[in-house]
């Protein structure tokens, strides 16, 4: 007894120490939110699907989520409190495949049909814009949309589009399968029925032997590459404008992170301008990850050598911006001879058609594998799966190993074997899908048939089998930057044109498809640990939303958006009742760009 007695100022100090460290008001600094987000649906997206009232944020990562009362005991003087107004709050989403940089790029110079319903409207929006497009500029529809979006069910006509724009230069591009060159785009471009397509391509003629404007892949992009690239570019100071006013897009949409794959004709890192601004700036509102894509085919072993001497895993040159604008490794391609291009309007292209594909990509491979490098592999067909598993196992097996210890992955996967999902998982790599079915799925169904289509990918095989997944788009090109219909197709298995695809087995529920648009995307950047749900101490990136993304009808999914963006405990975009909490954005520039009159993504 006198022992306890003895004890009792300290146990009374150790009372009122802890009661100091859970109490913020009790004296603690460190416990008091920077942001608090009440009445809300928190989806906290844990091991054990729990949903919230409340969420506070503390120096850019989740200090408390639960009840509102509980949530507003680390209220303090200078903390920003909001209402939800019941809505739904989700972890923001993050897109594991996404060409951010090179999307910002062309953003301001480009007239989106994304989320058009008709194409007598995307016509007359061309003529609008033809209209307003001065002198030596183009006007320019880089993908992002299907036919099957229209109310009509089927393409532009070259006579529609040349009536639509007239003496006015015009580029029309359906993701990586064809384009169309107005008559004006024919002559600038000195393109005759003389000029020779890139192999692989060709330049369509019609009966009377004349070029009809249609530049057809068969399946080789290149011949669409290499237009978009004669396109004028943006000065640098409107690719800075136009990066700035793409990432506020997909703040819009509820994306705080995005893995950038790259992309033809971009060049690191001469072509990263307008991001590498922004990251300098520390002025990034979306966290950016990003794999370096090589250019010169044939020489992509040199190129990978020289970044890698140059250039840090994790870093950017001299700056390091926690997780906001990181090197992540090298593809999506690896070697051009063993890329498989996913044009479903032309045969399935074999890698045994091209006889050094396999001494090319090994040697890559085996260079990223010493050089501690992650990489990502382009890969649309099971048979090129299989081949280039070949590969990566003899690379494995001649490191002792050292390839299974890395972070490394397959893009796209449509018809990936199951057998190939556990070489895959076996290795320790994973995989990355993307909508690009819901923009080109009816003519995958016309050339391989609607039993294969069912599983094209089998997305929950291979969720089943524990293999790391992560979702994307694809955008900007081969699909709409927009997540939402990306997220819609996985849970009801339909296109933006509204025809089924996958069969019932292969739905996802929206819990399962919001993980692979959180947590699954995560892991492809190696940073499950610090993203992707709301638990505590992950990064405090988050949207509340227009309606209930676990309640609304199916349907309606497509039509989702943000009030509110954080990333990082920081308002990136707000609308609505939190409109006058929008951060300010200069006046989009050129004052002839498409996105000054009609945005991004039409709703």
């Amino acid at each position: 007894m006198k022992d306890l007695l003895r004890s009792l100022p300290i146990l009374l100090v150790v009372v009122f120490l802890l009661t100091c460290q859970s109490n913020p008001k009790a004296g603690d600094a460190s416990g008091v939110a920077d942001l608090i987000v009440t009445n809300a649906k928190v989806a906290v997206m844990d091991p054990d699907g729990n949903f919230a009232q409340a969420i506070a944020i503390k120096d850019g990562k989740v200090l408390k989520t639960g009840t509102s009362d509980e949530v507003l005991a680390f209220r303090g003087d200078k903390t920003k409190v909001l209402d939800a107004n019941g809505r739904t709050l989700i972890p923001g989403l993050n897109d594991s495949h996404l060409h951010l940089t090179r999307g910002g790029r062309f953003y301001n110079a480009e007239l989106r049909w994304d989320g058009v319903k008709s194409l007598k409207q995307a016509l007359e929006m061309l003529r609008e814009q033809a209209q307003r497009t001065p002198e030596g500029q183009w006007v320019r529809v880089i993908g992002g949309w299907s036919p099957f979006q229209f109310e009509e069910k089927r393409f532009p006509t070259p006579e529609e589009i040349n009536e639509a724009t007239g003496d006015v230069p015009t580029y029309v591009l359906f993701l990586y399968s064809r384009a169309w060159l107005n008559k004006a785009g024919l002559k600038v471009l000195g393109i005759d029925e003389n000029t020779k397509a890139p192999e692989g391509s060709s330049f369509e003629k019609g009966s009377d032997g004349k070029l009809t404007g249609v530049l057809l892949a068969e399946p080789n992009p290149t011949i669409l590459y290499a237009r978009i690239g004669s396109l004028p570019p943006l000065a640098e100071n409107e690719m800075i404008n136009s990066t700035k006013q793409f990432y506020r897009e997909l703040n819009r949409f509820g994306i705080t992170s995005g893995i950038d794959a790259g992309g033809g004709g971009h060049k690191f890192p001469k072509d990263y301008t307008g991001t590498k601004a922004l990251a300098d700036q520390g002025a990034m509102p979306i966290r950016l990850s990003y794999y370096l894509f090589p250019q010169n085919k044939g020489a992509e072993y040199q190129e990978f050598q020289e970044w890698m001497a140059n250039n840090e895993i994790g870093h950017n040159g001299e700056i390091h911006l926690d997780h906001g604008y990181e090197l992540e490794g090298g593809g999506e391609f690896l070697a051009w001879s063993a890329g498989d291009f996913e044009n479903f309007l032309a045969p399935q292209p074999l890698l045994e058609d091209r006889p050094t594909w396999r001494e090319d990509i090994k040697s890559v491979i085996r260079l990223h594998v010493d050089n501690g490098w992650p990489f990502r592999i382009h890969a649309t067909y099971g048979e090129t799966i299989a081949n280039i598993l070949d590969v990566i196992e003899e690379v494995n097996q001649e490191t002792n190993g050292k390839l299974a210890s890395k972070r490394w992955l397959f893009d796209h996967a449509e018809t990936v074997q199951v057998k190939d999902l556990q070489r895959i998982k076996d290795l320790n790599g994973g995989v990355a899908i993307q909508a690009r079915m819901a923009y080109a799925g009816e003519f995958f169904v016309e050339r391989y048939g609607a039993e294969k289509a069912k599983t094209a990918p089998p997305v929950k095989q291979m969720m089943a089998m524990g293999l790391p997944v992560g979702a994307g788009t694809d955008g900007t090109r081969v699909a709409s930057y927009n997540p939402w219909p990306a997220l819609y197709w996985l849970i009801s298995g339909k296109t933006v044109g509204g025809f089924t695809l996958s069969s019932d087995d292969n739905k996802l529920t929206r819990e399962e498809a919001l993980y692979l648009y959180t947590k699954g995307s995560a892991w492809i950047s190696q940073e499950e640990e610090v993203k992707g749900t709301l638990e505590v101490g992950m990064y405090g990136d988050f949207t509340l939303l227009t309606d209930d993304y676990f309640t609304v009808d199916e349907e309606k999914i497509n039509d989702l958006e943000s009030v509110l963006t954080v990333v990082g405990g920081e308002i990136v975009y707000a609308s609505e009742e939190f409109k006058d909490l929008n951060p300010e954005m200069p006046t989009v520039i050129p004052t002839w760009s498409p996105v000054k009159f009609y945005g991004g993504y039409q709703q």
